[in-house]
Formats: structure tokens, sequence, C-alpha cells
């Protein structure tokens, strides 16, 4: 079944969850995910677990997290 990851279409088979389609589009993005560093949204903006499973014909959009770090204006 076709389904889009960001502005990639691609095919998945039919029963795949969220993390199949991003692992088919890339593995590393798939591994943020897993390590809470990005997540996936529908085409609406609704977060959407990994094993969440999909129709075709869905949108996904992978969002990256803000990292916190270091105050870079630390005088601020």
């Amino acid at each position: 079944m076709r389904v889009f990851v960001n502005d990639g279409a691609l095919d998945v088979p039919p029963g795949s969850d969220v993390s199949a389609a991003v692992r088919a589009f890339d593995p590393d993005i798939e591994r943020q995910i897993a390590s809470g560093l990005a997540y996936v949204t529908d085409g609406r903006g609704i977060e959407l677990a990994a094993n969440a499973p999909l129709a075709s014909g869905a949108i996904l959009r992978v969002i990256v997290r803000a990292r916190r770090g270091v105050n870079v204006n630390a005088d601020a």
C-alpha cells in the first residue's frame, strides 16, 4: 500500500504500522523516534504511536524534537 513520509511516497505491505513505514523511509529516523529524539504525526499534526496501524494513503510527518542543552546566553 502506498503511504507518504515527509516528502516521499513509498509502498509498504498491507497491515504495516508507523514504525515499519518510517524504517522503510529512513532507518536512522526510526532510531531517533525509538530514542525519543523525534516523533511522528499524521497529516493533521496529531502525534501517532509507533505501533499505530496505517491505511493506504496515510500521510506521516517526522518531527525532530528541539534539543535542550546549555543556555547559550547565560547572562539573560
